[in-house]
């Protein structure tokens, strides 16, 4: 198993006589050793420099999409107005205000100072830069259009964003509800129906049913069915996430999740949207259609998407167009395979494909919005024919006791 290398600071004398300092990333200092010297540089002084390499480790932030934004976009700028790579990744490095995105850039530095590609160099920190990224760099570098390929980075990654964010939003409230609904009807079976069992006992009242059945499910849930329920609960999890985690479980699972009510539809689009967007912007940046086929299907989120468009690779590579095998496909609908097929018989296939996604991004917001509407009604049906049937489960016994009063 390959280590962690380190980040090394070094001082030294160049072929011209003159003083250079740098950083570069490597396992031991015999290594920076002899990359300096490659680099017809005479080590003077060489001190390890990777973050919490010292006595107190200094605590790293986390690395968001905003802060990888944020950097795409200003190193592009930084690139278009003339900045050599080597000079923009410094800087970035050094004004990043997230500790650990400042770290990465500046091992990306030193590996592109050794002579490494930039594209090379970020492949080695796969958490940040995945192979969307990556390829497109490698595509921008090949073709001297590095700036306009960053760019396109940038705004791919904030759509991503967007689309992420809409469907976050669309599963939050329902989430936030149906917890709030859990919690109150909770309260209620454990601490408060218990004392009016205990007013009913007393009493020596003939409680009806839906009283009865009330009263029994505040016991269970108020004794060892309640940790019995939790813990089923807790277990049914942990199982399903075993299991999902199993490549037969993600294709049955991920398989299901697509034949759901609602949320199915809101899925397909989610993945048609992706993948479009994604193979869109890797064949306007110049990445073959085969290796951006392949990072789609990575990238997907689902294992059915995933094999559906490795099924494409395959058909692709073998002399058919990219509509084809995607009309066998029940994840995509005719419109969209039709539109790609203009596309590819135009030779505009990425400016199609750019155009479904952002007709399909429009559809996920309605499909978020149909969703939340659905939900609500159904949710407050569900609370308030729940507490309903408890307040009169509570109720009916004082009233009998009323009517008996009211008859002597």
């Amino acid at each position: 198993m390959a280590t962690a290398k380190k980040v090394f600071k070094w001082t030294g004398v160049a072929a011209d006589g003159s003083q250079r300092t740098g950083e570069l990333s490597a396992n031991t200092k015999e290594e920076v050793v002899a990359a300096l010297r490659r680099m017809r540089i005479e080590p003077k002084n060489i001190s390890d420099a990777t973050p919490g390499a010292g006595l107190f480790k200094k605590k790293k932030g986390k690395i968001t999409e905003r802060d990888l934004v944020i950097f795409t976009r200003q190193f592009a700028t930084m690139f278009n107005s003339g900045i050599p790579i080597v000079q923009g990744l410094d800087i970035l490095s050094k004004q990043s205000e997230n500790r650990a995105m400042a770290e990465i850039v500046a091992q990306v530095k030193a590996d592109v100072e050794t002579g490494m590609t930039l594209a090379d160099a970020m492949k080695k920190h796969p958490k940040i830069f995945d192979d969307l990224y990556v390829n497109l760099v490698a595509a921008g570098e090949a073709g001297g259009v590095l700036d306009e390929v960053l760019l396109r980075l940038a705004v791919y990654i904030e759509k991503s964003m967007k689309l992420k964010k809409k469907v976050k939003g669309a599963m939050i409230y329902p989430a936030i509800v149906i917890s709030v609904a859990v919690l109150v009807i909770a309260i209620i079976m454990i601490f408060v129906i218990p004392i009016f069992a205990k007013i009913f006992t007393e009493m020596g009242a003939q409680l009806p049913a839906p009283t009865r059945s009330v009263i029994w499910l505040s016991n269970f849930l108020g004794g060892i069915g309640g940790l019995m329920v939790f813990g089923g609960f807790v277990v049914f999890i942990f199982l399903f996430k075993r299991y999902r985690a199993t490549e037969g479980g993600k294709k049955n699972t991920d398989r299901m999740f697509l034949k759901l009510p609602i949320v199915g539809d809101l899925i397909r689009k989610v993945a048609i949207a992706r993948f479009t967007r994604t193979l869109g912007t890797l064949l306007n940046s110049g990445v073959p259609i085969l290796d951006g086929l392949d990072v789609c299907a990575k990238s997907s989120g689902n294992k059915i998407v995933e094999e559906t468009i490795y099924d494409v690779k395959k058909e692709v590579s073998a002399g058919k167009t990219v509509a084809e095998p995607l009309s066998k496909s029940e994840i995509f609908p005719s419109m969209v395979v039709q539109m790609i097929s203009v596309g590819e018989s135009t030779g505009a296939l990425d400016q199609m494909l750019i155009k479904i996604a952002d007709f399909y991004d429009d559809e996920v917001d309605n499909a978020v919005a149909n969703l939340t509407t659905m939900l609500e009604p159904m949710l407050m049906v569900f609370l308030g024919t729940t507490i309903g049937y408890i307040v009169v489960a509570l109720y009916l016994p004082i009233f009998k006791m009323g009517e008996v009063i009211g008859g002597k």
